[in-house]
């Protein structure tokens, strides 16, 4: 699988609209890969909570119709990472969207962890309930948000439902982006899967962020990583390799607690 993962500058300066056109450029630009990945939020700004309301779309809003186009143009799965959603009762929620190389929405993804400790995303978005999967070229790839990175039982919920491989768009500070790093290759190493998490760069509501997106391989070797500005990091992932490492080294075979037993 040639997986690309599209390290976007989020700056607060660029009106919604040009940025959304850029993204969907960017996009295109990657025609020839199999799955193309944008961070969390690009289109408001993962921190710019105060933004959250005004800038909230349906499923079918300006940003899913930009990249169902940008999906079908380029032929490729897009994870587009996160937008703000307001539903039909006007409840926001952080949303993942992932369509096929046709341009259909396949699946979407609320994110269930809501960072901000009884701030900001905590209070202002509703959380998602239902760990998510999604069928892409060779791999079942479980989808996750920026702080779920935190919460190694939801990737225990997606490696149950067929996971081989998470991806995990994300808005990650600066301040602690050794932490990212960390997450990163933690998730990759107890689940033996790969990871593909999607950082932003630049800096919105003040807060300054981390880039440094990050693929790592089942056995926690990082593959690739991007530095602190915009890029396009570009990899090809060999997914034979996660059955291979599962088979000689049978970790997950050995778990007692959780063991979902249907």
């Amino acid at each position: 699988m040639r997986a690309s993962l599209i390290q976007i500058n989020v700056d607060p300066a660029e009106p919604v609209a040009e940025r959304r056109d850029r993204a969907a450029a960017l996009v295109r630009e990657q025609a020839g890969s199999d799955l193309v990945v944008l961070p969390e939020l690009w289109h408001v700004g993962a921190f710019s909570f105060e933004s959250f309301a005004a800038g909230a779309e349906p499923l079918d809003g300006p940003t899913a119709r930009a990249m169902s186009a940008a999906a079908r143009d380029a032929a490729v799965h897009l994870h587009a990472g996160s937008i703000v959603e307001r539903d039909a009762d006007g409840a926001l929620y952080n949303t993942s969207l992932v369509f096929s190389p046709g341009g259909e929405l396949v699946r979407t993804y609320r994110k269930i962890h809501r960072f901000g400790f009884d701030k900001g995303e905590a209070v202002t978005m509703a959380a998602g309930t239902e760990p998510v999967t999604v069928s892409l070229p060779g791999a079942v790839a479980g989808l996750a948000t920026c702080y779920d990175l935190r919460f190694p039982e939801l990737f225990r919920a997606l490696v149950d439902r067929g996971a081989r491989m998470f991806v995990v768009p994300a808005g990650w500070p600066e301040r602690r982006r050794a932490h990212w790093s960390l997450l990163a290759r933690a998730r990759a190493v107890e689940n033996q899967a790969y990871v593909l998490a999607c950082g932003t760069a630049g800096t919105h509501a003040g807060v300054e962020q981390a880039g440094h997106s990050v693929v790592v391989d089942p056995w926690g070797e990082v593959v690739a990583e991007a530095g602190g500005g915009e890029e396009v990091l570009a990899v090809d992932l060999d997914l034979a390799r996660v059955d291979r490492i599962r088979e000689d080294f049978p970790a997950l075979k050995d778990r007692v607690l959780g063991v979902r037993g249907d």
